[in-house]
């Protein structure tokens, strides 16, 4: 049984883009979880290793080359990389009772640039008082804003609702960020929330914003590009490929962003065009339901 087992692992992970998505999403619903299916890995291991079992043992190894392959990379500390910019990204939470407390947290990383999204008319004031003094320049649209050390140009909102919602929502804005190394587009979005039910993962508004999302940057002039929001689904998520596709990831870290309580998904993210993200690290936990995510970006 170990071994069948050990078999249906290797094939989960290694051909997760095999499983079909027109029932329920269920091709998401793994894609989102997909890291833990290392621990599946773990425990058969343990298994093969009590009942002495040559054949099992062998045959366990194949989710673990597997998954090692996959995501082995991810393990790396990433120390001695030079860094241009050094960014954060959080989604601080609607009903976040400690606005300033979570903006001393992310300002306590030292990023060139901090994304916020579920920003409510009341907790801006307090994000601007706190971040003003070091993150002079800023821009807010809807409910998404982005701090900056550095000077912010061409700032504008970018159109990523569904259209089912028909109630006002703004949650995309592009900006200009004049760094040192050029001119950067940044992109802060928050996509809409996905949901796990009987009928199984319904990701469909998140996936309409993501592709209006990539069609936005697909269109954008300037070369380096870089996203940074709360996406509502995993780098290996498929709904997310109209980003993925276009943009890389980070190469080390898993930052597991929410819930916060006990996480379980890296769903804050940090992409980029013609830019390296580098090591992906949590911050310590706010007022929110989500972790802080910062990043190391190098340009060019």
């Amino acid at each position: 049984m170990a071994a069948v087992l050990a078999v249906l692992t290797a094939g989960l992970m290694g051909l997760h883009r095999a499983v079909p998505n027109q029932v329920g999403r269920l091709g998401s619903l793994l894609e989102a979880f997909l890291p833990w299916l290392g621990l599946v890995a773990v425990v058969l291991l343990v298994v093969a290793l009590v009942r002495r079992s040559a054949v099992a043992l062998v045959v366990v190894l194949l989710p673990v080359a597997v998954w090692t392959h996959l995501f082995g990379g991810l393990l790396g500390t990433g120390h001695g990389a030079r860094d241009d910019l050094v960014v954060v990204q959080h989604n601080v939470s609607d009903v976040n009772t400690d606005p300033a407390g979570t903006a001393r947290v992310l300002a306590g990383a030292g990023p060139d640039l901090i994304a916020l999204e579920e920003l409510l008319p009341a907790a801006l004031a307090v994000y601007e008082r706190t971040l003003g003094p070091d993150y002079p320049y800023h821009a807010v649209r809807g409910t998404v804003g982005l701090w900056s050390r550095h000077p912010l140009t061409d700032v504008r909102h970018v159109d990523i609702k569904p259209r089912q919602i028909t109630e006002p929502w703004s949650r995309g804005l592009r900006a200009v960020v004049r760094t040192p190394r050029g001119a950067v587009a940044v992109y802060v979005a928050h996509l809409p929330s996905v949901r796990v039910g009987v009928s199984g993962f319904a990701s469909s508004w998140r996936d309409e914003s993501a592709g209006l999302l990539g069609r936005a940057i697909a269109a954008e002039e300037l070369e380096t590009v870089l996203l940074l929001g709360d996406l509502n689904g995993t780098v290996d998520d498929r709904g997310l490929a109209p980003l993925t596709s276009r943009l890389n990831t980070a190469r080390q870290g898993f930052a597991f962003s929410f819930p916060a309580a006990f996480p379980l998904a890296r769903i804050d993210q940090v992409m980029a065009r013609s830019a390296t993200v580098g090591h992906i690290r949590t911050l310590a936990r706010t007022g929110s339901d989500h972790l802080p995510v910062a990043a190391r970006i190098v340009l060019g």
